[in-house]
């Protein structure tokens, strides 16, 4: 019996290793061949004490959303203007139907009030904050799934706020 229980413990633990390291790759091959999106930021919440050098970050899409008019669980449709700036077009359940030149980002709305699109965290490093708080777009790399990492904020001529 005890020789069955270690066997389970380690094929258990083999199979969550395979997952956290498909996981990764699944992230990694976003970041190198995903479209870039900036998405507009609403006003900023403002830095969290209690969390360090954390910012929530709010975006415009969610200004004019009745989120109990939309499904718990689906993609918002944006279209991209020539600078890469995403303009929310609509929210639909599924991944069709989609435009030529439309972007899907794969999003929640657990709450019924405010979709969720998985970037609504930014850390940055201990005492660059000021740096951040002028930051007018959210840079997300989303794959053809609709999926969304962010990877950085923007100003408002469009260039990446570094850290350093």
């Amino acid at each position: 019996m005890k020789k069955i229980s270690i066997i389970l413990i380690v094929v258990n633990l083999l199979l969550l290793l395979a997952y956290f390291n498909y996981s990764i790759a699944q992230k990694e091959d976003t970041l190198k061949e995903g479209e870039l999106v900036l998405l507009e930021l609403a006003p900023v919440d403002p830095r969290s004490l209690m969390q360090g050098d954390y910012m929530m970050l709010n975006y415009k899409l969610n200004s004019n959303v009745q989120p109990d008019s939309i499904p718990r669980r689906g993609y918002a449709v944006l279209k991209l203007d020539n600078h890469q700036v995403g303009e929310l077009q609509r929210f639909q359940a599924e991944k069709t139907p989609l435009a030529p030149g439309e972007v899907l980002i794969h999003y929640t709305n657990p709450s019924g009030w405010r979709v969720n699109i998985g970037a609504e965290s930014f850390f940055f490093q201990e005492g660059t904050g000021e740096r951040f708080e002028k930051a007018k777009y959210g840079a997300l790399k989303v794959d053809e799934n609709g999926n969304s990492l962010l990877i950085g904020l923007y100003d408002e001529n469009k260039r990446e706020i570094k850290s350093k």
